[in-house]
């Protein structure tokens, strides 16, 4: 039987617009490669980057140097995925704008060329990605303390509770 994907952009909708965009990127077949989150009872949650989660975090706040209408409002880099609120903003020119699409295949193109220069056979992101266009205030502060409190509900996640831990070396 074959199941066709589902496409997860709206659509008509002109993802090269200005706005806010809530995007989240996995990790190939969901693996703990970015990060581990450390603080337990009382100790707030504190994430650690691995070596990759590095270069990672590095790739996506560059994002705004090859994207100057493009900045980074918030963003966080768990085990497995990362969550940020990209806001793309007015451009002047008629040159084509890049969508948002064309912003996120450039960031995980390029975190890839770096992670791999270390670990030469990793496959680091899964083939897309996930996006909300964010619809107002409450939208955007529902998506940033969403962001805000997933380090505290790692504990809870079901990739943690699996023991997902399987590429130690990246640490």
């Amino acid at each position: 039987m074959y199941l066709r994907r589902k496409y997860p952009r709206l659509k008509d909708y002109d993802y090269s617009q200005s706005g806010y965009y809530f995007v989240t990127v996995c990790s190939n077949k969901r693996r703990n490669l970015f990060s581990c989150v450390v603080g337990r009872g009382l100790a707030p949650a504190e994430i650690r980057l691995t070596e990759c989660g590095k270069i990672i975090e590095n790739e996506l706040l560059r994002l705004t140097e090859r994207y100057p209408h493009v900045s980074i409002d918030k963003y966080v880099i768990m085990p497995n995925h990362l969550h940020a609120i990209i806001a793309i903003g007015e451009t002047a020119g008629a040159s084509p704008r890049p969508t948002l699409c064309n912003i996120i295949c450039a960031f995980k193109s390029l975190a890839t060329r770096e992670c791999r220069k270390q670990y030469p056979d990793l496959q680091v992101f899964q083939t897309s990605y996930y996006e909300h266009v964010i619809r107002g205030d409450i939208d955007y502060r529902e998506d940033w303390e969403y962001i805000e409190n997933n380090p505290a509900r790692w504990m809870e996640d079901d990739d943690y509770l699996q023991g997902n831990d399987d590429l130690p070396h990246i640490k």
